[in-house]
């Protein structure tokens, strides 16, 4: 418990570091505790010393630990940074309060539907395939612009900003760089890029939301 919560002082001590040599406020970077893998006994201490926004994968394995966490911590913020399938999407939208990869037209419109129908208004982000890795999830670079407008004036969904994946053998700056002038050119606020490897370099770029498993919670199995 003493480890999970001096390492997440120590993130939370990094990310201010970064935003201060960037020249920004480091207070409206988000940090996103990312438990995918970890059960509630390794969350639990994380949500003790006053850490509210975490980010799953799969709805599946959130869905089997986080409601009874979040009767005991009702203002915490779940974050879904993994793939969302159609067929999960009711679940998603019941459970989440952001979701970081929206990336195609049928996922857009039955979240719309289903967040009209739930009468849930979710937090959302296009994930844009900066490396165009065809093995990996993500709308191309330079159809992202269109597809926001689409999502925003067809389907009505409130979209807040962009999410990217770097390719991991490459130098994830441009990458960033590239996710900054397209959520500008689109005029989206927010920018979710930055795991625990890089997360100090998208920082410098303009990351609002940063994504951090392994350095708070240690090595996954």
């Amino acid at each position: 418990m003493a480890d999970a919560k001096e390492r997440l002082r120590a993130v939370k001590m990094r990310i201010a570091e970064a935003a201060q040599r960037a020249g920004r406020d480091p207070a409206p970077v988000r940090l996103i505790a990312v438990s995918k893998t970890f059960d509630a006994a390794a969350i639990e201490p994380v949500l003790a010393a006053g850490h509210r926004d975490f980010g799953e994968n799969r709805v599946q394995e959130a869905q089997a630990k986080w409601p009874r966490l979040r009767d005991r911590y009702p203002d915490l913020r779940l974050h879904l940074i993994g793939p969302l399938q159609s067929n999960k999407v009711r679940e998603a939208v019941a459970l989440f309060d952001a979701i970081h990869s929206l990336e195609r037209e049928k996922l857009a419109a039955v979240l719309a539907a289903e967040m009209a129908r739930q009468a849930r208004r979710l937090s959302l982000f296009v994930q844009v395939n900066t490396g165009d890795e065809p093995q990996k999830a993500g709308i191309a670079p330079q159809k992202a612009a269109e597809f926001v407008t689409r999502c925003r004036n067809e389907h009505k969904l409130p979209v807040e900003g962009l999410m990217c994946l770097p390719p991991f053998d490459d130098d994830p700056a441009p990458h960033f760089d590239m996710l900054r002038r397209l959520a500008e050119a689109a005029g989206l606020p927010s920018l979710s890029m930055g795991m625990s490897g890089d997360f100090e370099t998208a920082i410098a770029y303009g990351a609002t939301h940063v994504r951090v498993g392994s350095a708070i919670f240690g090595e996954r199995s």
